[in-house]
């Protein structure tokens, strides 16, 4: 079978992401890395490294959605989310020699959109500033409308708040929380100790605890 000139696209969402992340749960175990369904990716990885197109679209089909999820949490522009995920895609097939199983396909794939992304929020201008986020309303006889209203505000400060972080604390904590990663996992991606993780994630949580106090 003959390789192509690239890997599959990712599917395009007709559907995008939220404008700001909302908590998801925790990975199951076996996409963890201690399941069949990493056993099974591995072996797809042995394959489209040997040459099996099918393989490497039967990958890009299982991980495109939680990849461009994290990468429109850590960008918040689904356009460019999109782009990084096709970015990260085309490294991997080209980098496939050199994925040997020491960790899984999915941290791995989560490693390189992740370096993706943080790189490109490095060439950004600065975030919104503290003081343009929307004042909470007040919480004594509220319509409908105006609690919706209240709801949306709230999820524009926390993806502001969450631009605030440095790129490292923010990359932790979404890995982390909305994407359900163990503290190894996030180490390997991050390629830090899981010391480093912690410390990141509680930095985050206690910048972002602050920041959203209004809120609660």
């Amino acid at each position: 079978m003959q390789k192509q000139d690239g890997p599959p696209s990712p599917p395009r969402k007709a559907d995008r992401p939220p404008s700001a992340p909302a908590p998801a749960p925790a990975a199951p175990a076996a996409e963890q890395g201690t399941g069949p369904a990493a056993l099974e990716d591995r072996l797809l990885a042995v394959r489209a490294r040997e040459g099996d197109d099918d393989a490497f679209s039967v990958l890009v089909r299982r991980h495109s959605t939680p990849l461009l999820a994290l990468a429109h949490h850590l960008l918040g522009n689904p356009t460019d989310a999109e782009d990084a995920v096709q970015d990260a895609f085309l490294s991997a097939w080209r980098r496939l020699p050199e994925f040997r199983g020491d960790a899984t396909f999915r941290t791995w794939m989560y490693r390189i959109v992740t370096n993706r992304c943080l790189n490109t929020r490095r060439g950004r201008t600065p975030v919104v500033p503290l003081e343009t986020v929307p004042e909470p309303a007040t919480r004594n006889g509220r319509t409908a409308p105006e609690r919706a209203a209240e709801s949306d505000a709230a999820t524009t400060a926390l993806a502001q708040a969450l631009g605030r972080l440095s790129s490292g604390q923010r990359a932790c904590w979404v890995l982390r929380e909305l994407h359900g990663l163990h503290y190894e996992e996030i180490a390997q991606v991050m390629r830090t100790s899981e010391q480093t993780v912690r410390g990141r994630l509680f930095r985050a949580r206690r910048a972002l605890t602050k920041e959203m106090g209004p809120w609660r």
